[in-house]
């Protein structure tokens, strides 16, 4: 049956049948999964076949080989079934994948086709906002399809998966998937393609709408506004017409704003039209209304804007007009006051108010002034009303009346001052008089010096009052005078007053003048005799000296000492008789004053003579005894005299000063040469002295004398020097006159260019042509000034540019003031050129212009003439006629005039544009003026012949006649002139002639006009006619002898022309022979050059005069050869001859000349080089020569420069030489006449040359080395003044005030140092090898050379130990205020850290890992801070070792603060990271909890909900799953463990939950045991039931086996034969055997079943407690039960703390065990079998405190391997604190984190068991380290501080391990009922190693254990 239907399903799995749609496909996978769920459910009856063929094959079926072989094939084909089921369902899922594809295909292609109409719409809005919906909705429409990309990919990705060419099923042909997906790409790509063309159109539909939208704004806008511009309201005041014009002005600015928009809109419509875009006809049509809509709008807002401006202007005007008017008014109202007070004050303040007030009037003609420039700009119609110029003129006329009232009050103010202050100021003169006489007339003078000196002094403070008294009377004087020439009212009295007050002074002052005369002669007798006795007393002192001087004398040094005693005794006499002279002089005028004290004065002049003569009479005497001291004495004393001079000498030379002007200049040079002349005369007493010093120290060998040898040795070095500095001086100070000279010259320059700068700015166009030609003039003068002063200019320039290429010391100076002088003058010059220019152009204009005037004025004047109409009368009609063709012909005469004028306009116009327009519009006034006079002239001639035509013809007729009779006897004449002068009269009265005849002509053409005008009125025809040609007839007959008269008067001319052209050659030619055949060739250059260029002249001026010459012969030909003119030919030709040779002869001659002077100027000139070069070159050599010597770097320089451009400058003259030779090479060849001169003179200037040049390398030389020398100097001082500014700072003491005060001070010392020691070296080094070249080049000054260098080494090596003592100092200070810095930074850091720990603990576990981790990295973050901390404790080390005191204190101050900081930040960490663990391991204990709870719930569930069994194999199967659920138990048993581990643990910790934990820990415990009983309990049943039914099913075997054997036993057969009976005989016996064989089957049957025993037990039990006697037993039971109650629910009431608790007893794996020393349980009635061995603990046994710690204490540890063969990550040696407890060693960071638990790194404790350790004998880098090997391949390295210690700690871990070892033995040692079961694990519990043979009275032990254990969690209370 199996087979069979395996066998239809197969056949069913194996057709394909799953449609072509994703409807079929979806079905047949639906009905795949319902036969997936059948054959599901079949296979517990495929299980079931293969049980029941184990089971027959367990009975040993006869036929079990038959059944295997169709239990495999059921197996086979259900296996085969599985697999085709499997290979359907795979290919079902590809047709349902790919079906799925191509209908996401049609889903997305049915969306294209929408999209597509939605796109080809041609819908682009009607107006803007349908626009922009209709963009809204393509934006969305486009997003749709930018998000149908991705599934358009994903679709696509997904259908390539199917269409790959491979191997396999394959759900559908891959051509086909291919091209769907093509296709689906190209419509993808269509619609996208569709939709930015939508976009577009759109976009373009959006701009027309939005452009039409903004034009209909603008239009709208334009419409409101031009209603405002359209009004015609300007406003009824100024403050109406302000305010609308502010309006106006605001709505320009918003037309303003707005036009660039518009514009700009109107833009982009042209351009969108110009695109092509469909709406460009509109677009155009509407750009251009909008732009003319908007042009008219301007045009309204300009012409609103000048309506309203008109009108402010008008109101402004008049408003101002009020103001002026009311000022004027109030004005008037002040400066018409009479008041002009009554003293000087009040005046003085009247005066000041008027000052204000004619300052006011003053300050108001501008506003005047501006009133009317507005009334100007106001427009015509206002400015030309009369209103406004009524207001304009009574303004003016009240302004006037003012300002003159003014000027008037004014004058009147300041005399009434004027005379007050004259009245105060006599009075306060005269008081002062009175006062001072008073005091004069009562003085009497006394004869005691000292009261003479008292009223002396009161003279003396008398002279300044009297002075001021005086000014005061000149201002008096000076205010009267005023007075009265102003014409003041009270004149009189002033006069008066003024003579009165001159009268009192004038007597004053000879009043003091006498008295003052008696006291200073009083005061001469009284110092006369002062002075005679100081005189006395000081010739008396000297007279002293004299004589103290007798011991002095024997020796040179006590002939210094007298030498400089008597020098200064000469002094002294000299001075006493300059002062004997002055007291005669004294006495003799104070004898002749004082006649009555004569005898007392010149008894005391006897007196000091006779005292004087006493002094001489001892000098004589002791000069005469000193003798040849004498002479030493006068030599020193000359020496003594002349350094004196010297000194002052050379110090007045070395004066600095510098003159400032050119007075001073000249002055100091004046000096400077005085000081020379002084030197010269100095002379000849350095050379004596220096003679006589030699003779004196000659052979000496005294101290004083060679003290005196250096002084004579620095007197010549002095002397030296002087002239030196003297050199200098001169050099300088001719520099700086020089300089000033230039600047005087500059100065006068300037002038000159300030000057015409004034002129040519301030020069204006006229407009006249007077003025014109006149300013033209002015200019050529100013410019032919500037001419004369050009050379000045130059002049100054060209010194200025010699005195900077000559090395001026002010040379930049002079540059710049050369420059911008030179600049200057070129700009003037432009600037006066251009403006002559405009002048003459102004006077061609101007002269135009009054051309025009003339002219203008004369037409004009002729328009009057031409306008006369009073020709009524007939008497003087002809006259009048006349007149009339005299004025045409002067019309006629004057046309050329106007054709002038318009030829010289045009031709300015062409040369000048600029002047078209007014030139143009004259022109064109006079012609049209022109023409209206000619048409004026012709009407007036037409009216006057019109009015009386017969007698004006017959009048004219007989006019003309009368002048051709006297024109006839003019041409009849004969006299054609005797010279030329005579011939040219006579052709200009020929001239008149022919212009009187030309306008007769006219006249008679005028009369044939007439005639016919005659002859039409019917006139005398023959009459009018025979006078006509009559007179026509007499003018034909009188043209011929005219025109013959003209042409003998032009011959007469011409030959009268000739003649005086012939003679005023012979007169030129005559006048120049003598300087072409003149013999002076000159004596030099200049002379030769002269006469060079007269002869030049010459030459040019016969050459010049050559045409006019040719001119006269060719004219002599034509006279000549005139046959009239025969008679007079021949002189001619003479004449001519005679001129021809003498031309050529002059000719001739001025060639020789030519010659001769080129020769002459070729010799000259060379003489003339020569001697030049010989003055320059003996120049240069006399500075080469020079031995001035450079007394500093920059005169070495300067010198050296100097020096460089004078050799260059002899390089140079090297071809100026070779270019002479030449010359004179040349001149010598070409036979010179001067040639030997030549040749001599040649060789003197080479030999001058070579010698030249030798000097100039031979001072080079020197210079060189001089200047080398002060450079040297130059560096060494540079470099020591450097140094000693280096020192400066390098010796600083300023250590900085905190951190990054000395950081900055160590960066800049350091940079300091840096660059001193880089520069430094490098110019000291430098300096080193300068003066080494100089040592070894052997320089004169080697010696000081090498003491420079030696201080300046010093002083390097100086520099550089300050710097190293500086940069220590500022290390130490840097390290202090460092250690300052970083105790205040760390101690910041530690305490924000400390306020950034947070105190949340986490609300589950998640939270708190997050929190974990975070504090993680806390500690991490501070552990950089804790490396900072120890720092910081090395640098206080090392800081207070290095400091005391103070210092000390304040460092160990710091570093405790911070230490203290960071323990508290450490323990808070450390507490934290403790409880954030408790926290964690909390919650992980509670998440470990829940799931063992819910999981032992969900075993609970399994076990409670199994079914009952019906036979043994449901009975096995059901134990088969049972023991499986054990398994599982049993796998669960480390999560137990853990889990109570952890719960033990924190409750060791004294977890601060603790209260939670034991009751979590208790209901784990009893959910486990309530587990553990049930699996246990259902085990128990179930080993009953299936004892049951195994007996039951033995029994009925057994059962059968007799009811199958009672037929053979009950029958009665036996045996018919002995064949049968043997056979009955062998089947009885084969029936004993199998009989004795169901014999132990049957007793097996007998033996009680466990159910049996354990009834009957219980019926034992009941009878034996009801044999026994009550005890309290059960009383202690149900305590004990009431205690396990309680223990489950919660903790006692009477417990101790949970750690007390813990120490009593601990929980493994849930249950308590019993300790090695109990007694075992008591054995089962069925221990005969099998007995379950003791369990082992691996915690103390019960009632046992817990070990305190074996050994712990700080070691330094090092991990080596972290695994067997596996290096530890990371192997570097930490400091850790070691705790060896229970035979585990921990690792804590400190004593600390051990005491609370907290391991080193999380690092769990390593248990010791097993462990090997020992010494470390292969580790060789540190000392006493030992080794530990734990088990699990951990390897550590350990570091003591010594041996001993190594040995303890080893001792400790090896007993540790020993310890574990033995104890581990202890407890598994087994007891003497030990069963197979104690092979399990000893950790588990008993409930767990429970074998099938486990009984009921075990398990009832089992309980009473379980509850005495749970009892000792706790442990009570002792009473």
């Amino acid at each position: 049956m199996r087979e069979t239907w395996l066998s239809e399903n197969q056949r069913l799995v194996s057709q394909d049948n799953f449609g072509f749609d994703l409807q079929a496909v979806e079905a047949a996978t639906k009905k795949h999964e319902a036969i997936e769920t059948d054959i599901a459910a079949y296979e517990e009856r495929v299980q079931a076949v293969v049980a029941v063929a184990t089971e027959l094959e367990a009975e040993n079926y006869h036929d079990i080989k038959r059944i295997n072989a169709r239990r495999d094939n059921v197996l086979r084909l259900w296996e085969y079934l599985l697999e085709l089921l499997k290979a359907r369902r795979h290919r079902l899922e590809m047709n349902l994948g790919l079906q799925r594809v191509f209908q996401e295909m049609l889903y997305i292609m049915d969306w294209m086709d929408e999209m597509k109409m939605l796109l080809l719409s041609q819908d682009y809005g009607k107006h803007l906002l349908g626009v922009e919906d209709l963009v809204q909705k393509h934006a969305l429409v486009e997003a749709d399809i930018a998000i149908q990309a991705d599934r358009v990919k994903a679709v696509n990705s997904n259908a390539q998966k199917f269409a790959i060419d491979e191997s396999g099923y394959k759900p559908c042909d891959p051509q086909v998937i291919r091209d769907r997906v093509a296709h689906m790409e190209f419509c993808y790509q269509e619609l996208t393609q569709l939709a930015a063309e939508r976009r577009a159109r759109l976009e373009e539909s959006r701009r027309l709408w939005k452009f039409f939208w903004e034009m209909a704004e603008e239009e709208g806008w334009m419409r409101e506004k031009e209603q405002i511009l359209s009004l015609d309201d300007c406003g009824k005041d100024l403050t109406g017409a302000a305010r609308l014009l502010s309006q106006h002005r605001a709505l320009e600015d918003e037309m303003s704003g707005r036009a660039a928009k518009l514009h700009e809109t109107a833009r982009e419509g042209e351009e969108m039209a110009d695109a092509g875009h469909f709406g460009a006809d509109r677009l155009r049509e509407r750009a251009g209304e909008v732009r003319a809509q908007w042009a008219a709008l301007e045009a309204l807002a300009a012409a609103r804007k000048a309506r309203l401006e008109e009108a402010c202007a008008l109101h402004q005007f008049l408003v101002d007009a009020d103001d002026a008017d009311a000022w004027t008014l109030d004005a008037l109202r002040v400066v018409s006051s009479g008041d002009l007070g009554h003293d000087e004050f009040s005046a003085r303040a009247l005066a000041k108010k008027h000052k204000d007030a004619a300052e006011e009037v003053a300050s108001y003609r501008p506003a005047l002034d501006a009133l009317h420039e507005q009334a100007r700009a106001l427009p015509p119609q206002h400015a030309d009303s009369e209103d406004v110029k009524g207001r304009l003129a009574g303004i003016e006329e009240r302004y006037a009346e003012v300002a003159e009232l003014t000027r008037l009050r004014k004058q009147a103010l300041n005399d009434a001052l004027a005379f007050y202050k004259m009245q105060s100021e006599a009075e306060a003169c005269e008081v002062w008089i009175d006062e001072k006489q008073q005091w004069l007339d009562q003085l009497e003078i006394p004869e005691k010096l000292e009261d003479l000196e008292v009223i002396q002094h009161r003279f003396e403070s008398l002279e300044p009052e009297t002075n001021n008294q005086a000014s005061r009377i000149a201002v008096v004087n000076q205010i009267a005078r005023q007075l009265i020439h102003n014409g003041h009212p009270s004149e009189k009295d002033i006069k008066a007053q003024q003579d009165k007050l001159n009268t009192r002074w004038s007597q004053f002052r000879e009043l003091v003048d006498r008295k003052k005369e008696l006291l200073q002669s009083a005061l001469g007798v009284q110092n006369y005799h002062l002075d005679c006795n100081e005189t006395k007393s000081w010739i008396r002192e000297k007279t002293k000296v004299i004589e103290s001087t007798q011991e002095l004398g024997n020796d040179l040094t006590g002939v210094m000492a007298l030498q400089r005693k008597l020098t200064g005794m000469e002094r002294d006499l000299a001075a006493i008789e300059d002062k004997l002279g002055d007291l005669k002089g004294e006495a003799g005028r104070l004898a002749e004053e004082h006649p009555d004290q004569a005898t007392a004065i010149t008894g005391q002049l006897a007196e000091i003579a006779a005292v004087w003569e006493e002094m001489k009479e001892t000098l004589r005497a002791r000069e005469e005894s000193l003798g040849e001291a004498s002479k030493l004495q006068g030599f020193l004393r000359d020496l003594d005299d002349f350094q004196a001079w010297l000194s002052r000498t050379q110090t007045a030379i070395a004066s600095e000063d510098m003159p400032n002007t050119l007075a001073e200049a000249e002055k100091l040079l004046a000096q400077h040469e005085a000081i020379k002349n002084e030197i010269r005369n100095y002379e000849e007493d350095y050379q004596k002295m220096r003679d006589m010093g030699e003779m004196v120290t000659r052979g000496q060998t005294d101290a004083q004398y060679m003290f005196l040898r250096q002084r004579l040795q620095a007197l010549d070095t002095g002397w030296n020097e002087l002239h030196k500095m003297w050199e200098n001086r001169q050099n300088l100070l001719s520099q700086s006159h020089a300089y000033q000279l230039f600047l005087r010259d500059t100065k006068q320059a300037e002038a000159f260019l300030n000057n015409q700068e004034y002129v040519l700015a301030h020069t204006e166009m006229p407009t006249t042509l007077e003025a014109a030609e006149a300013a033209i003039k002015k200019q050529e003068d100013f410019m032919t000034t500037m001419d004369a002063n050009e050379e000045k200019i130059n002049g100054v320039v060209e010194a200025g540019r010699r005195l900077a290429s000559d090395g001026n010391i002010n040379a930049e100076k002079i540059q710049e003031k050369v420059a911008s002088i030179d600049d200057r003058h070129k700009k003037n010059r432009e600037a006066a050129v251009e403006l002559l220019m405009r002048l003459k152009d102004n006077r061609d204009l101007q002269k135009f212009l009054q051309d025009c005037q003339e002219l203008n004025l004369w037409i004009n004047e002729k328009m009057l003439t031409a306008q006369d109409m009073s020709y009524d009368e007939a008497r003087n009609l002809h006259s009048k006629w006349l007149k009339h063709q005299a004025f045409m012909a002067e019309l006629q005469s004057n046309k050329e005039w106007l054709d002038k004028i318009d030829k010289e306009g045009k031709q300015l116009v062409s040369e000048k544009p600029e002047l078209e327009e007014v030139v143009r519009e004259n022109l064109a006034s006079l012609q049209k003026q022109w023409e209206e006079l000619e048409s004026t002239t012709q009407t007036k001639a037409q009216r006057l012949f019109d009015a009386n035509k017969a007698e004006l013809f017959t009048q004219s007729c007989a006019d003309l006649d009368k002048w051709l009779g006297g024109l006839e006897g003019q041409i009849q004449s004969d006299d054609y002139g005797k010279d030329l002068t005579s011939v040219n009269i006579l052709l200009k009265k020929q001239q008149m002639l022919e212009s009187q005849v030309e306008v007769r002509q006219r006249e008679v053409v005028e009369l044939q006009s007439q005639a016919v005008a005659l002859s039409q009125e019917g006139g005398d025809t023959e009459e009018v006619d025979g006078q006509r040609q009559l007179v026509e007839q007499k003018f034909q007959e009188l043209l011929e002898p005219l025109l013959k008269r003209k042409n003998l008067l032009m011959a007469s001319r011409e030959i009268h022309q000739f003649n005086r052209d012939v003679e005023d050659e012979f007169l030129w030619a005559e006048e120049r022979m003598p300087i072409a055949t003149s013999t002076d060739h000159g004596h030099n250059l200049q002379t030769v050059q002269l006469l060079i260029k007269k002869n030049q002249t010459l030459q040019k001026e016969i050459q010049g005069h050559q045409p006019r010459f040719d001119d006269i012969f060719e004219r002599s030909q034509a006279i000549v050869g005139d046959p009239e003119q025969s008679p007079s030919a021949e002189p001619i030709r003479a004449r001519l001859a005679d001129l021809q040779a003498l031309w050529g002869q002059l000719m001739a001659e001025a060639d020789k000349r030519h010659g001769r002077l080129e020769e002459a100027h070729k010799a000259q000139q060379y003489y003339f080089d020569a001697a030049e070069a010989e003055a320059w070159m003996s120049e240069q050599e006399l500075y080469m020569m020079s031995e001035e010597k450079a007394k500093d770097e920059q005169s070495s320089v300067a010198m050296l420069k100097k020096h460089q451009i004078l050799e260059q400058a002899v390089e140079d003259y090297a071809e100026a030489v070779h270019q002479l030779s030449k010359t004179s090479r040349g001149l010598v060849a070409a036979g010179h006449p001067e040639s030997e001169r030549i040749g001599m003179r040649q060789s003197q200037v080479d030999k001058l040359y070579a010698g030249l040049k030798d000097l100039s390398e031979e001072r080079r030389g020197k210079l060189d080395e001089r200047f080398r020398l002060f450079q040297l100097n130059r560096e060494v001082d540079d470099l020591e003044q450097w140094i000693a500014e280096r020192e400066v700072v390098a010796g600083s003491h300023e250590l900085g005030q905190d951190y990054e005060h000395v950081t900055m001070l160590q960066e800049r010392f350091r940079e300091f140092a840096r660059d001193t020691g880089t520069i430094g070296q490098e110019r000291v080094d430098a300096v080193n090898r300068m003066a080494d070249e100089l040592i070894n080049a052997g320089h004169a000054d080697a010696a000081t050379v090498a003491e420079w260098k030696d201080g300046l080494n010093e002083a390097w090596a100086d520099l550089l130990e300050l710097i190293d003592t500086r940069t220590q100092i500022l290390a130490a200070s840097y390290e202090l205020h460092k250690f300052y810095h970083d105790a205040k930074e760390i101690l910041g850091r530690v305490l924000d850290k400390h306020k950034r720990l947070p105190e949340e603990l986490g609300r589950d576990q998640n939270t708190v890992e997050t929190l974990q981790r975070m504090h993680t990295a806390f500690e991490h973050d501070i552990q950089a801070l804790g490396t900072q901390v120890k720092q910081l404790q090395e640098d206080a080390a090392r800081l207070q070792s290095a400091y005391a005191g103070d210092k000390a204190d304040d460092i160990q101050r710091r570093e405790g603060e911070v230490l203290e900081a960071w323990r508290s930040l450490l323990e808070a960490c450390d507490g934290r990271r403790a409880r954030l663990l408790d926290t964690g391991d909390k919650f992980r204990f509670f998440s470990m909890v829940r799931d063992l709870m819910l999981w032992m719930e969900d075993v609970i569930r399994l076990i409670e909900a199994q079914e009952k069994p019906r036979d043994v194999s449901s009975v096995e199967l059901l134990m088969n799953n049972h023991q499986g659920i054990k398994a599982e138990i049993d796998a669960r048993n480390d999560s137990f463990t853990a889990c109570i581990e952890l719960g033990k643990s924190l409750l060791a910790r004294k977890h601060y939950a603790s209260e939670e934990i034991k009751e979590k820990l208790l209901q784990l415990t009893d959910k486990r045991k309530e587990m553990i009983d049930k699996w246990e309990d259902r085990w128990e049943w179930l080993r009953l039931i299936l004892e049951v039914h195994q007996f039951s099913r033995d029994a009925g075997v057994a059962e059968a086996w007799l009811l199958g054997q009672e037929p053979y036993l009950s029958s009665q057969v036996a045996g018919q034969s002995v064949d049968e009976v043997e056979k009955l005989i062998k089947r009885h016996e084969a029936f004993e055997k199998s009989a004795a064989t169901w014999e132990e089957r049957f007793s097996a049957l007998e033996r009680l079943t466990t159910l049996e025993l354990l009834e009957v037990r219980r019926q034992q039990e009941e009878e034996e407690r009801r044999r026994k006697p009550p005890s309290p037993e059960p009383v202690a039971q149900d305590g004990e039960r009431e205690g396990e109650q309680v223990t489950q629910n919660g903790l006692s009431s009477d417990q101790d703390s949970p750690r007390d608790g813990v120490d009593g007893g601990e929980i493994v794996n849930g249950v308590a065990e019993r300790s090695s020393k109990e007694p075992s349980p008591i054995p089962s009635p069925t221990s005969s079998r099998k007995t379950k061995g003791s369990q082992s603990s691996t915690l103390p046994a019960k009632g046992q405190d817990s070990p305190s710690a074996q050994l712990e204490g700080l070691l330094h540890r090092k991990h080596e391997f972290e695994g067997h063969n596996k290096k530890a990550s990371n192997r570097s040696w930490h400091n850790v604190y070691c705790v060896i407890n229970n035979h585990e060693m921990g690792f804590y960071k400190d004593n600390k984190n051990a005491s609370q638990g907290i391991p080193y790194h999380n690092e769990i404790p390593i248990s010791l068991r097993d462990a090997v350790c020992e010494v470390a004998t292969d580790y060789k880098k540190k000392k006493h380290v030992f080794k530990l090997k734990v088990t699990d391949g951990n390897e550590y390295l350990f570091q003591a501080k010594d041996d001993e210690d190594m040995n303890t700690w080893i001792q400790a871990i090896q007993n540790a391990s020993m310890g574990s070892a033995s104890s581990e033995k202890s407890e598994i040692t087994p007891s003497n009922q030990s069963t197979p079961a104690s092979s399990r694990a000893h950790t588990l519990p008993a409930s767990v190693t429970m074998t099938t043979e486990s009984s009921p009275g075990k398990r009832e032990k089992d309980k009473e254990k379980d509850k005495e254990k749970r009892f000792s969690i706790f442990s009570k209370k002792k009473q």
